[in-house]
């Protein structure tokens, strides 16, 4: 499967998510949610992924954790904040160079429209 099927999956996994809760719940809610469905889908699902920092010889495990990562493919960044802020897709970037894959998706759960939402975040892609 590739990143863009992978992703289309998980961008009408969140819309119906949206559309049944809404918004205004914590990041924790979401995420759990998020991942049973794509699970349920046959998706793998990986969760609270630490990405540790490699430096040189050095691998420095500093706390950074993907949301989550799925299929190996795509990295899941969730939010339910006011607003996205520039740092925002500057972090999922990171994380993309930090495992080397190539697609991310943003998404905030606590805009009025899923798909006002969710930003699409490229590496090398």
């Amino acid at each position: 499967m590739t990143e863009n099927e992978i992703s289309g999956i998980i961008v009408d996994a969140c819309y119906h998510i949206h559309v049944s809760l809404g918004p205004g719940l914590l990041e924790s809610v979401y995420e759990e949610i998020l991942c049973y469905e794509l699970r349920a889908k046959g998706l793998f699902v990986e969760r609270q992924k630490p990405l540790p920092v490699l430096w040189k010889d050095i691998k420095l495990d500093l706390g950074y954790r993907s949301d989550l990562i799925v299929e190996k493919k795509v990295i899941v960044e969730i939010k339910s904040v006011e607003e996205i802020h520039p740092v925002h897709p500057k972090q999922v970037l990171t994380y993309l160079r930090l495992t080397g894959l190539k697609l991310g998706l943003l998404i905030n759960f606590n805009s009025p429209l899923i798909k006002s939402g969710i930003t699409r975040i490229v590496n090398k892609l």
